[in-house]
């Protein structure tokens, strides 16, 4: 199962080398090491043998109002994260047909939960409240997002990497497409009722309305059909008790987010990009 990828949009505006090595380079490393351990495989070995390539939904570029992601769906990366992961699933199904790999892919939404790294949205907006901090939105905040919890994300690599045909694609998604102010809305309730401020205000009056992301594309949401069908796996978690979930856990494991905050990552705003004064 290859998940590692550099995958803040946000840090591959700022620096985007990291992202080039890690997930191109990076996945042809991985894809070399396979084919080399593949190769010296009985054949029965073989043909049990996947390579699951974890990629994203952000390769397809952005939806309008209306349509779904699928494994169908043409290439269309926005920002240089999605375009490194995006190479890097051309890179995989390159070594399937040319050198036979049983490689499967993944393109997966959002995924939210416990011990996520604070720069995501939704740890970073409960970690801001807990620590009484602004709650930073990009834009007017109607950017749209299908989001899916860990467990379930994690149960849909297990079924692809054991049930998957090699050469397919699985397009894995929890069909809750929410907008990042629903996302941010959700979790200042929530925190109100187990976490209220002193100030007797909802934490909803830390909202503040930010310069947008460049190129920050308006909505992905993705058609599970294909795995739903063809191997059995449905989101068991509903978005409400996920998300309750979440925030429970990172209330009670302040041990875990809060060093990170204090001597990884701050909450400062990534990704902006400088403009050039005139000549």
């Amino acid at each position: 199962m290859h998940l590692a990828a550099e995958s803040h949009v946000d840090r591959s505006i700022k620096g985007p080398a990291a992202f080039i090595e890690t997930n191109i380079t990076g996945t042809y490393a991985m894809l070399e090491a396979a084919r080399s351990y593949w190769s010296d495989l009985s054949l029965r070995q073989k043909e049990a043998f996947r390579f699951l390539h974890i990629s994203t939904d952000e390769v397809f570029g952005e939806l309008g109002d209306d349509g779904l992601f699928s494994e169908t769906s043409a290439y269309n990366p926005s920002s240089p994260y999605s375009a490194s992961k995006a190479a890097s699933d051309h890179l995989v199904m390159a070594w399937h047909r040319t050198y036979g790999l049983p490689v499967v892919l993944s393109n997966c939404s959002n995924t939210y939960g416990p011990y996520q790294f604070p720069e995501k949205l939704i740890p970073l907006m409960i970690t801001n409240a807990l620590l009484g901090r602004d709650l930073p939105i990009y834009g007017m905040g109607i950017n749209v997002r299908d989001w899916l919890h860990v467990d379930d994300h994690a149960r849909a690599l297990y079924t692809i990497l054991t049930r998957g045909v090699p050469g397919a694609r699985y397009a894995v998604g929890g069909r809750n497409e929410k907008s990042n102010l629903e996302i941010v809305h959700g979790i200042c309730a929530l925190l109100d009722d187990c976490a209220p401020r002193d100030d007797g205000l909802s934490h909803a009056a830390s909202i503040s309305f930010v310069e947008d992301r460049p190129g920050h594309d308006y909505r992905y949401a993705i058609d599970p059909s294909k795995i739903e069908r063809d191997l059995g796996w449905t989101p068991e978690e509903t978005f409400e008790a996920g998300l309750k979930k979440t925030v429970d856990w990172y209330m009670t494991n302040e041990m875990w987010w809060l060093p990170l905050r204090l001597k990884a990552y701050a909450g400062e705003r990534l990704g902006i990009v400088k403009k050039r004064a005139a000549a």
